[in-house]
């Protein structure tokens, strides 16, 4: 019966509905996933997205019975979160190898957490994981990927039963520190068995923060969220620049540091720029609205594109934008940011297709994706405008370099890499069993290693 009075009221909280589904608001696929523990593939569309149907996507895995054990086929349980390319793990599964999952209840839409659409990952329920690791005895914990997975792969850690932990860390010591998430990351690369580190910058800016924690043989410098190899197994496009005599580069995903201001300096040179992804938010909006003012003929907006279609699509472009920022650590790591450590998840998406990478040139200071692209002489450095364009008009040279792509794309692949992670967990294995074999004990003085605490300590005025 109606009273006319007000017998509750709305309240603003983190668990509402649609701040689990819209992306803008941190929610998505998997933060929904997560958090109703749908245990099937979801076509998935919030309101200001794009429609992911993960039945038709990972289909082709789910249908594939699994593989015989290998003889020395480990048992691996992977704790966290799998970040961009989840799939990838299916590698193990196809080397003889058995999969769990003990998954983060923290992080974002982009974070792959299970149930994992693509099966062959068995689950591990939170509540009674300790009871589910004396049951299933795996031979190692393979702990990963960014700063949203740090607490719970550190309560792992703290309460891990005497299993191998192998850690593999990317995004980022320097979100860990703004979150006060330090002290866990530094225990959890001090304390672990054996680590991974998502670029050579990365691992060893650590050595300048946490000295010893990079160090012998159970340390890998590995990308943490390469694409499976499958995905690249396709035939390329005819080029649109083939067509129209234009150059047309692309950037897959947000444009971070391209400015409609720059785009209009490469429009008036006859250069076109593709943006695929979703463009939600008000930050968009208005990008959309400068970048077609001052560019309208030579910006162009196009859904996602997603790994079945990365080869054809994308290989009908001459170049492709990685993260545009200047570094100024001017070669001294201590001095170094996130964008200069970072190997960025669209790397794979752009070998798949064969595409030079377009970034800036950092000069002499340390920036992982320079030093990659100047080693295989994939990339073209923005300096100058007029030379920059120069270049990408140059279809010679271009070709060299799009040639020079192709023979090392199968590099940016997780297939090609995996064998060298199962050695890491043998040896991780190893050298428990030549330990005493419990867990380990908590580093009392993890948050003095802080570069944070040591850069806010007095300063000595002799």
């Amino acid at each position: 019966m109606g009273t006319s009075v007000a017998s509750c009221e709305w309240v603003d909280h983190p668990l509402q509905r649609h701040k689990l589904i819209r992306e803008s608001l941190g929610g998505g696929v998997n933060v929904y996933r997560r958090h109703f523990q749908v245990e099937r593939p979801l076509r998935f569309r919030s309101s200001e997205g794009e429609l992911l149907d993960e039945g038709e996507l990972y289909g082709r895995f789910r249908k594939r019975p699994a593989p015989a054990r290998a003889q020395d086929g480990l048992t691996i349980l992977l704790v966290g979160e799998l970040a961009y390319n989840p799939e990838r793990v299916l590698a193990f599964v196809e080397r003889g190898h058995r999969l769990f999952g003990l998954w983060t209840p923290d992080g974002c839409g982009f974070n792959a957490v299970g149930p994992l659409p693509f099966g062959h990952v068995e689950e591990v329920p939170r509540s009674s994981w300790q009871d589910s690791v004396r049951r299933i005895r795996p031979d190692v914990i393979y702990a990963l990927l960014n700063w949203h997975a740090i607490p719970f792969a550190h309560h792992v850690l703290e309460n891990n039963p005497g299993i191998p932990f192998v850690w593999h860390f990317k995004e980022s010591p320097f979100a860990a520190i703004e979150r006060g998430l330090w002290p866990q990351l530094a225990e959890l690369d001090l304390l672990s068995d054996a680590r991974a580190y998502s670029s050579v910058e990365l691992r060893d800016w650590y050595q300048t923060a946490l000295p010893g924690a990079a160090r012998d043989d159970l340390t890998i410098v590995q990308n943490g969220d390469l694409p499976k190899a499958e995905w690249f197994d396709a035939e390329p496009s005819q080029r649109l620049s083939e067509r129209d005599g234009d150059v047309h580069t692309v950037c897959a995903g947000r444009p971070f540091g391209i400015y409609p201001e720059f785009l209009a300096e490469l429009a008036a040179r006859g250069i076109h720029t593709h943006f695929h992804g979703p463009t939600w938010g008000d930050w968009w909006r208005g990008w959309i609205d400068r970048a077609h003012l001052l560019a309208p003929d030579h910006i162009h907006l196009h859904p996602t594109v997603f790994q079945p279609d990365w080869v054809r699509v994308f290989s009908r472009y001459d170049a492709a934008w990685l993260h545009v920022f200047r570094s100024t650590n001017g070669g001294d790591l201590r001095r170094a940011v996130w964008n200069d450590l970072n190997l960025p998840a669209r790397l794979g998406t752009y070998a798949a297709a064969g595409l030079p990478l377009l970034q800036p040139d950092h000069g002499n200071s340390v920036v992982a994706t320079q030093t990659l692209a100047r080693e295989l002489e994939i990339g073209v450095f923005l300096d100058d405008v007029d030379a920059f364009a120069d270049t990408l008009t140059d279809a010679a040279e271009m070709a060299r370099r799009r040639d020079a792509m192709w023979r090392v794309r199968e590099e940016f692949t997780f297939d090609r890499h995996v064998d060298r992670l199962v050695e890491l967990f043998r040896r991780a294995i190893a050298a428990r069993e030549r330990s005493d074999g419990g867990p380990r004990s908590v580093h009392p003085r993890a948050w003095e290693h802080s570069p944070a605490v040591r850069s806010a300590a007095p300063q000595s005025r002799s």
